[in-house]
């Protein structure tokens, strides 16, 4: 990170209050749009999408009474820049413990950037079924999209300069607090 640091200009754009209380909006505002959480599954495209899905379910919850199901995505196979790009890729494992036939699906991802990440889960979900619908809730829409890919839920719209990173943290994941930060590119403009 010293070396990431000597790169990039590191700014704090949310907190743990933050974060918290974006994930219990993007949670109201699902129960808003698709009532009883028996009707949709969340599924969170590994690993801040999976981690941002599970909290969403919880909020849910807590709202509804009723946890709705969750799945994850591991979208490794499914990227385009998969001979391009990746040196080593980890493949995970997609977990889904329910049939999409029918089904509404909520995809989650922590950070919204190009769209191609999405579509790769989009080809994905498609190979294991036919959902009644799929709409996109993501944490973070920090725009510059290459393809027409559009949340349906957002928790906060940021706007960076193409070269920044967006870096979503969690406890789950051993950092000492929740968090998202921007990495500036040294010399970028937002």
């Amino acid at each position: 990170m010293a070396e990431a640091a000597a790169a990039e200009a590191v700014e704090r754009v949310m907190g743990e209050r933050e974060l918290h209380r974006s994930v219990q909006r993007l949670a109201s505002e699902i129960v808003e749009r698709l009532g009883d959480p028996s009707g949709y599954a969340l599924v969170g495209i590994v690993r801040g999408g999976w981690l941002l899905c599970q909290r969403l379910a919880e909020a849910i919850a807590a709202l509804e009474g009723s946890r709705p199901q969750t799945g994850s995505l591991d979208i490794t196979l499914y990227r385009d820049d998969l001979y391009t790009g990746i040196e080593k890729p980890v493949l995970g494992a997609t977990h889904l413990p329910f049939g999409l036939n029918g089904r509404g699906v909520v995809l989650v991802d922590d950070v919204l950037f190009t769209g191609r990440t999405v579509r790769a889960a989009l080809d994905e979900l498609m190979d294991y079924g036919r959902p009644r619908y799929i709409q996109l809730a993501v944490l973070i829409d920090r725009g510059h999209r290459e393809l027409p890919i559009a949340p349906d839920f957002v928790g906060r719209r940021l706007d960076t300069a193409k070269a920044d990173r967006v870096v979503m943290a969690l406890r789950e994941e051993g950092a000492p607090e929740d968090g998202v930060s921007r990495l500036r590119a040294r010399g970028g403009a937002a």
